[in-house]
């Protein structure tokens, strides 16, 4: 998982064009958005068109974005469940 993860920082970093931010930058427990990052509405909102694209995973309605978004652990384990019941 933390190899995932690491990719996932990385695809943040790149989807949003934070170029003043690091991957350690990104705290893996930490909230997501709303944090010292300064991500928003329209960033969740690219962040789920790269996810969806990306990786073939659908978050379906605002209750599960705050969910799934609640921290970068939330977001990979999502990601990763979905990846494989979707594969299954």
């Amino acid at each position: 998982m933390e190899g995932f993860i690491a990719e996932l920082k990385d695809k943040i970093i790149e989807t949003l064009g934070l170029t003043d931010v690091r991957p350690e930058d990104i705290p893996v427990d930490g909230q997501l958005i709303g944090s010292e990052l300064g991500l928003d509405s329209i960033d969740v909102l690219e962040l789920v068109m790269m996810i969806e694209k990306d990786y073939g995973v659908k978050i379906e309605n605002r209750e599960a974005g705050v969910k799934v978004f609640a921290s970068l652990r939330a977001l990979a384990a999502y990601i990763d469940a979905n990846r494989r019941e979707k594969d299954r």
